[in-house]
């Protein structure tokens, strides 16, 4: 009988671990009308390809639900918690006290340390993200804990560009202060970088074959020459360069993010037909294990957004309309994930919005300003600054000097700011939730010299 050599079932080994991708969905809980945590676990189990969850907390109702089932979960310490977690002997009470009781039974692959921190979180909690991440680390091995993956994930507001995906760069404030120290950090520990990419937000009618893994003549990068025919390939390459100039190509990428609603407030972009496009495609595209131009043959852990139809999501209709599944397990359409053929469900059943009024566009000289909610917090409006005036919007206005500058005003100056990235994207009521901080308003917010 032939035998096989070491080195063949190296290669093999190897070959396999490069090709077999985990397909995750996020599991979100704003709703009234959702299933108990043990229902959807079985569910997942016994009916989709789905092995793995991400969730934003660490409620122990759902890590416990997922014990013994072979499908992995992902847990968030809150932005809250980072502060805490940069101090040894609290990271070592926060591991005792909220992830220690559920393991080995509950398989747990990261712990992501906040939510695009970067994207939302004031200077404090930016400085503390790193030190955080390795205390916490530090704090797992301390307690006997050497399987669990300590990460981030990222909103892609942290490049500074993006095409051609060759000359991908972070933002240069947190490219060497921020992101080289945290990616030093993921590659000692073998661990991925996670970002949050979304085609959906960077819409453009003109462009959705592209967008959407549809036939479309593709894109040349003109450096490399390579042909690109979806979009996410694209900013996952443009994300892999920007790690790779700053020292760290040899990092994995796993995704936290994506999706696509399937209904919004009147917007072309929100249909059945273009989330189904998408994240069905998107399913099989990583099944496939082609990897990307760039990271040929590299697998990605991704986690879909969303797993439900949340009802109490606040914001624009499309944010409770991300789901996959209604809350009576229905399909909204045909995503690619459930193990039997599935046949999508007419709209109108289950949780979500499912037939909404679209909001009109706005008439003829009726006007529309977005403006900061009264209880926005000034460490979120400085924020939502930051994040405008990253995106290639006039901020000179207010700069020193400028006719809408009003120092230590925080609140007079995310009004311009908020309301300038509202109008440059075509007042969709999305492009004023700036993390549900923004409000959309027909009384014009200008005053004195300063018109908005």
């Amino acid at each position: 009988m032939a035998t096989l050599s070491p080195l063949f079932l190296l290669l093999l080994f190897h070959h396999l671990a490069v090709t077999v991708t985990s397909i995750g969905v996020n599991y979100g809980t704003l709703g009234d009308n959702l299933p108990p945590p043990t229902t959807v676990a079985n569910f997942l189990k016994t009916n989709t390809i789905i092995n793995s969850v991400k969730i934003f907390d660490v409620n122990p109702d759902i890590i416990k639900a997922f014990a013994n089932t072979g499908i992995s979960v992902t847990v968030t310490a809150p932005n809250g918690d980072i502060s805490l977690l940069t101090k040894i002997d609290a990271a070592r009470q926060w591991v005792v006290t909220k992830i220690k009781p559920f393991v080995p039974q509950t398989k747990i692959d990261y712990i992501l340390v906040g939510s695009e921190v970067l994207h939302w979180g004031d200077t404090v909690m930016v400085r503390n993200l790193v030190p955080a991440m390795r205390t916490l680390h530090s704090a797992l091995l301390a307690e006997g804990i050497t399987d669990i993956k300590v990460t981030t994930a990222h909103s892609l507001a942290i490049m500074r560009q993006s095409v051609p995906p060759s000359a991908g760069q972070f933002r240069p404030g947190y490219a060497k202060h921020v992101l080289a120290p945290m990616l030093k950090f993921l590659q000692e520990t073998k661990t991925p970088f996670m970002v949050n990419p979304y085609p959906y937000f960077g819409y453009n009618p003109k462009n959705v074959n592209f967008a959407l893994f549809r036939p479309n003549r593709g894109l040349v990068d003109r450096n490399t020459k390579l042909t690109y025919t979806n979009q996410f390939d694209l900013l996952l390459d443009a994300v892999h360069s920007a790690m790779k100039a700053v020292g760290f190509g040899d990092v994995d990428i796993a995704v936290g993010e994506t999706g696509w609603p399937s209904v919004c407030d009147g917007w072309d972009a929100c249909n059945v037909a273009n989330a189904q496009s998408y994240n069905g495609q998107l399913v099989r595209h990583l099944e496939e294990g082609k990897g990307t131009p760039l990271m040929p043959n590299r697998k990605f852990d991704t986690y879909l957004f969303a797993l439900f139809n949340e009802n109490q999501k606040p914001g624009p209709i499309a944010e409770r309309n991300w789901g996959l599944f209604r809350p009576d397990f229905s399909p909204v359409y045909d995503s690619g994930i459930l193990r039997n053929a599935q046949k999508p469900v007419a709209p109108g059943r289950g949780g979500g919005e499912t037939k909404p009024l679209p909001t009109p566009a706005p008439a003829v000289g009726e006007q529309k300003w977005c403006v900061p909610k009264p209880d926005a917090s000034n460490e979120a409006l400085q924020a939502n600054i930051n994040y405008v005036c990253s995106q290639n919007v006039d901020c000179k206005p207010i700069q020193p000097g400028g006719l809408c500058y009003a120092a230590n005003d925080v609140r007079t100056l995310a009004t311009y700011a908020m309301n300038a990235y509202y109008q440059a994207n075509g007042r969709h009521d999305f492009n004023c939730d700036f993390s549900n901080s923004g409000v959309v308003t027909s009384i014009n917010p200008s005053h004195d010299n300063c018109k908005i």
